[in-house]
């Protein structure tokens, strides 16, 4: 049997959120289908080479493609990030290299696959919350530059007082557009070449910026999170959302299971 990764607890909260949705029946085989997402997240393999412990591989596919289709995943990550301490937010983006068999798709779209002098290329744009914890992403093409999604993360994160960047989207229009619309400061350091230096700089705040580079470096332990795989750019969005979910659930098991603690004792 391979190793899987959901524990019983963190499967009954994912069945919940699966089935609130609306979309997706109450079936006793969901769990091993998930495992075997999880399986191919993990280790990047082919769909086709998904070990028979999990079904049929094109049974797996088709479901993780439906789901994909009616953004499922997308929800349950949504669903699990409702609850967040969004006093800090922290910006970035990360390239991921697009193995060549994820282009080729039969769209008329670019599936948010870049071609630059480093050849295929995804980004992922993301915003954290204070503790590290993901709360909006974008899927964009490899050669787009972070300041363009600064707005799309910062509308569709909760409300910060603070948004901490790096100079990468240093520009004043992001600066003011931070305080026009959330009311929140602006923490992004200036280039060199810019004239109005740091002098308002709170650099005790931006030390923890890390946060953002920690949340990258923990889904892209999964192989097909750090090479898109993926020829459609909702099978990747949906496969990213499902990293991000892993995050969030052992959270949520954690603070259940503390409640339930409290409730015992009280």
């Amino acid at each position: 049997m391979p190793r899987t990764m959901l524990t019983d607890k963190s499967w009954l909260k994912l069945k919940e959120l699966m089935i609130n949705s609306g979309r997706i029946y109450n079936k006793l085989d969901h769990r091993m289908t998930l495992e075997g997402i999880l399986y191919r997240m993990r280790t990047g393999i082919p769909w086709r080479d998904l070990p028979p412990d999990f079904g049929q591989w094109s049974t797996v596919f088709r479901r993780f493609n439906l789901w994909s289709r009616k953004g499922i995943l997308n929800n349950i990550f949504k669903a699990l990030s409702y609850i967040t301490d969004c006093e800090w937010l922290f910006i970035d983006g990360s390239i991921v290299k697009a193995h060549q068999h994820s282009s080729g798709a039969r769209s008329k779209d670019d599936e948010s696959i870049g071609k630059s002098r480093g050849g295929l290329t995804t980004k992922i744009h993301l915003a954290v919350d204070s503790f590290g914890y993901p709360v909006h992403f974008e899927i964009t093409g490899g050669q787009r530059n972070d300041f363009v999604m600064a707005e799309d993360l910062i509308v569709n994160s909760p409300k910060s007082e603070f948004v901490i960047a790096d100079k990468g989207y240093d520009s004043q229009s992001i600066r003011d557009f931070i305080t026009g619309q959330t009311g929140g400061k602006a923490v992004i350091p200036r280039r060199k070449d810019n004239t109005k230096k740091n002098k308002e700089m709170d650099w005790s705040l931006y030390k923890y910026r890390h946060l953002v580079e920690n949340a990258f470096a923990r889904v892209k332990h999964y192989r097909a999170i750090s090479t898109r795989y993926d020829k459609l750019q909702r099978n990747y969005a949906s496969m990213v959302s499902l990293a991000f979910t892993i995050m969030w659930l052992k959270m949520w098991v954690d603070l259940c299971s503390f409640f339930m603690l409290v409730a015992k004792i009280v």
